[in-house]
């Protein structure tokens, strides 16, 4: 569908649209016509990303001076899936553009043919060869009625379809497009970037089994000083030559001659493409980010300081940001800026001390000039040393917060000497272990200070200066290359302890927008002795106000922001558009349901007064025994937590409730290792497709409940236990609800309430994909049904979340399932989905009608066209 929003021309890859998809387009032209932020909240199921890609691609197209469209999504899952959508909307735009111009061309030789008859009416061309001329009775009739009244008659270009059923306008392409103009008609380049682990080809860096190791494996043969070595020996002939990646190597002699051609490359392509060229994907994404027109990454590449200044930091202003999925944005940017320490990494950072200086020691022997060329660098400034335009394969670490007084600045003299910066280091590391050593004694506990009062403290403790220490991070980035050290994993311990050097000094004037907070106990583990220091970032906003700062449109959006008019009080940010759309259905395909009371009508709450309660724990467990017996298929269960689970679970294996948990289902819980749950995942999937059917066991805030789809047989139910609270005598957020409530008025209760209902809806959300699909959505908890609690789901629940299912036992909640099964299994009334997609008449009924010889498409991909009069 091809039609006219408020003036810009979309290019919609389906022949019928949805009205809530309509509606949150036009939201989204408001916000870029304005220039300004918008959070939007759209049903999940319903073709969101599609809508931004089709909206901001099409915006693009039609203002050249907009920037490019960066594309932040959490996992690797969901970036492959945005760039399939992508490549479906842009083949679609190529298409409708390879129309529009074979029409134009014989429209053109013949008003030459017949300028004589001007005066004449119009007779219908014949269509380009290869083109359809038919439409079905049913496009007749529209076609009828949209032009009833109109002078002239349209002239009507269908394109071919492979399949009838399918609406999808064309299949997606991917790769390098070289046909007619590239992809999209325009010469699109559209790129997507990870870790080495994702996009390296190298066989011999893929043996490495984590992403540090990947990391380490690849600097090891890309470095500069490891090809110079390398170059070095070849030229003298050594027969034990220096090994060095091919594919960089390949990528390195290339030269300008590395460019990409237009295309949509996800991670696959991309591999693929550079394997071919005998170039590394990696480090050839890296250098193409800058001649992009879309790039898609992880939220990282944007939030997260260390990172975002090797990646986004030539962004030109005019970019267009989208944070999908952003309903946890504020606890990103949080993370971004918050440093844990614990003994074990302080007795690590001794001992890389050593390492840097016993290496130092060597160097001074052995080529002195080495250093002295850094420190004569270093006074000159971290600019003119090249620390914050390293070349890429260099390029390892990049502090967390660098402020303008530190980039302008010369390094402080006593930190300039290599030697000097060692024993400046060992002086922190010794005085955070005697801090730790005070918290876990005799006379310890929970301590919080300010960053100020800290600061003070371990200026008095050390005889430190504080400015040198808002150079710490960058000093060890400095040394380590002039070291040239390429496993920097060996030294995340050291890393950790200058951010955390770094982030103390730079943010100890003014409000306290940091706090530490010293624990003797921070192992999740019970009895387990863990002193930690954390310190903690009390305020989102600072993370992401630079982009906002920056670049003219950020665009927040999910399926789960309620309330959404919060968020603009954490991010700090006025949005000129903030919207929750609702979700127009032909079916009830969700069913709500709060379940507060067992068959026994004993209430049923994870409260921490009841949740040991051996009732509550006995009805719960013949709860999901009588669920899983009446729901077909797949059933996802959620917990408040992983010790909660745990216990809740061990308690059912005594009572024998797994026994007959087994006898419907097979069943798979969710674990911390990444490794398990995958695999769980995968039998879970494969027992749903046998017919056997299943039920995963999994917890609220883990990775099942973030990234995962469990779309139609994978998830006919999912059950909500508990409201997933976070566990409110942690320091930190205790720390972070007094900071709120001070600054930003926003009441302690407010915000638990909120962050619980946000992570109750993102779990239950899992269950529905598509308008066609169907599911149940437990909450099982008698504090849902308190008016407080249920406000706060999402609008698109909360309509289908009616009085009748409020207030349930399990035996009323079950006639409600067996109802609603037994409903949903009949044969979907295709002319029932048909009622809730708009057509394009209807679509160009709720636009004001086009100018005379304005462009639109026509039902089903036809090409429309109306000439001048």
């Amino acid at each position: 569908m091809r039609f006219d929003l408020d003036g810009l021309d979309v290019f919609f890859p389906f022949d019928r649209i949805y009205l809530e998809q309509h509606q949150y387009m036009r939201g989204l032209k408001q916000s870029l016509d304005a220039g300004g932020h918008c959070l939007l909240e759209m049903p999940t199921g319903t073709g969101k990303t599609v809508c931004l890609l089709s909206l901001i691609t099409s915006y693009q197209f039609a203002n050249p001076d907009a920037g490019k469209l960066v594309y932040c999504t959490r996992t690797v899952p969901e970036m492959n899936s945005v760039m399939l959508e992508l490549g479906t909307v842009l083949a679609y735009r190529a298409e409708q553009l390879q129309l529009e111009m074979e029409q134009q061309l014989p429209e053109s030789k013949s008003d030459d043919n017949d300028n004589d008859n001007a005066d004449m009416p119009d007779v219908e061309q014949a269509p380009p060869r290869g083109e359809e001329t038919g439409s079905t009775a049913a496009d007749d009739a529209s076609s009828n009625d949209h032009t009833n009244g109109r002078k002239r008659p349209r002239k009507v270009y269908r394109r071919n379809k492979k399949d009838d059923n399918d609406d999808k306008a064309v299949a997606p392409q991917m790769g390098p497009i070289s046909d007619g103009r590239g992809a999209g008609g325009s010469g699109v380049l559209a790129l997507c970037l990870s870790s080495r682990r994702n996009m390296c080809v190298n066989d011999r860096v893929m043996q490495e089994s984590d992403r540090e190791a990947v990391d380490a494996a690849c600097r090891s043969m890309t470095a500069t000083w490891v090809l110079e070595r390398a170059s070095k020996q070849q030229q003298d002939g050594a027969s034990a030559a220096i090994e060095t990646c091919t594919y960089f190597d390949n990528f390195q002699a290339a030269g300008e001659a590395t460019s990409m051609p237009s295309g949509i490359y996800d991670l696959e392509e991309l591999k693929k493409w550079g394997k071919s060229r005998g170039w590394c994907p990696y480090y050839l994404t890296r250098q193409a980010i800058n001649h992009a027109n879309i790039l898609v990454f992880n939220y990282q590449y944007m939030l997260d300081p260390k990172v975002a200044k090797m990646v986004s930091k030539e962004l030109e202003s005019e970019s267009i940001i989208v944070f999908d999925e952003a309903h946890n944005i504020d606890s990103v940017c949080i993370e971004a800026l918050s440093v844990t320490i614990n003994e074990r990494g302080l007795e690590q950072a001794t001992r890389s001390l050593g390492r840097l200086s016993s290496e130092v020691s060597r160097i001074k022997s052995s080529d002195n000039q080495r250093l002295q060329n850094e420190y004569q660098n270093l006074v000159n400034g971290l600019i003119d040393q090249g620390l914050l335009n390293a070349p890429a394969n260099e390029s390892g670490l990049a502090s967390n917060a660098l402020s303008s007084d530190v980039l302008n600045e010369a390094v402080p003299g006593n930190i300039r000497r290599a030697e000097h910066f060692v024993a400046f280091m060992k002086k922190i590391v010794e005085h955070l272990k005697a801090r730790l050593r005070a918290v876990s004694g005799p006379n310890g506990g929970v301590q919080s200070e300010t960053p100020l009062a800290f600061l003070h403290r371990m200026m008095n403790g050390t005889s430190l200066e504080a400015k040198p220490l808002k150079f710490a991070y960058s000093r060890l980035a400095s040394l380590l290359r002039t070291l040239e050290v390429s496993n920097l994993d060996d030294f995340n311990a050291l890393t950790d302890v200058a951010d955390f050097a770094t982030l103390l000094s730079t943010y100890s004037d003014g409000i306290a927008k940091f706090a530490i907070i010293m624990e003797p106990n921070g192992s999740s583990i019970p009895g387990a002795s863990d002193p930690v220091i954390q310190l903690a970032c009390l305020d989102a906003s600072l993370a992401i106000a630079p982009l906002f700062k920056r670049f003219g449109s950020v665009i927040i959006t999910s399926g789960t922001l309620s309330p959404i008019d919060l968020y603009p009080k954490l991010l700090q940010f006025e949005p000129c558009v903030s919207e929750s759309l609702q979700m127009s259905t032909f079916r009830p395909c969700i069913r709500p349901m709060v379940i507060t009371r067992g068959s026994d009508q004993l209430a049923v709450s994870t409260k921490f007064d009841d949740r040991g309660d051996m009732g509550v724990v006995r009805n719960y467990g013949a709860m999901l025994v009588d669920l899983c017996s009446n729901i077909p298929d797949g059933v996802v269960a959620f917990f408040t937590s992983y010790s909660y689970m745990e216990s809740i679970i061990s308690e059912w294996d005594g009572m024998g409730v797994l026994r007959q948990l087994t006898k419907s289902k097979l069943v798979f819980i969710e674990t911390k290792d990444v490794v398990e749950t995958t695999l769980a995942l995968d039998n879970y999937r494969r027992a749903c497709d046998s017919g056997r059917g299943a039920v995963f066991l999994s917890v609220a805030r883990g990775k099942v409940s973030e990234g995962i789809n469990f779309d139609r047989h994978y998830g006919r139910a999912v059950i909500m236990f508990g409201v997933p609270f976070q566990y409110t005598l942690s320091h930190v957020l205790r720390a972070r609800l007094e900071y709120l409530q001070t600054h930003y008025q926003i009441r302690e209760q407010d915000f638990l309430n909120f962050d619980a209902l946000r992570q109750a809806s993102q779990c239950v959300g899992r269950v529905i994909r598509s308008k066609t699909d169907y599911g149940l959505m437990v909450f099982a908890d008698s504090r849902y049904n308190r008016h407080d609690k249920r406000s706060k789901l999402p609008k698109w629940i909360q309509t289908f979340l009616t009085e009748q299912y409020l207030n349930l036992s399990t035996d009323m909640a079950l006639h409600h399932v067996k109802q609603f099964l037994r409903h949903m299994a009949q044969p979907v009334d295709q002319v029932a989905l048909q009622s809730v997609l708009l057509t394009l008449e209807e679509v160009e009924r709720m636009n004001p009608p086009p100018e005379s010889g304005v462009t639109t498409a026509g039902a089903g991909g036809a090409m429309i066209t109306e000439s001048n009069a």
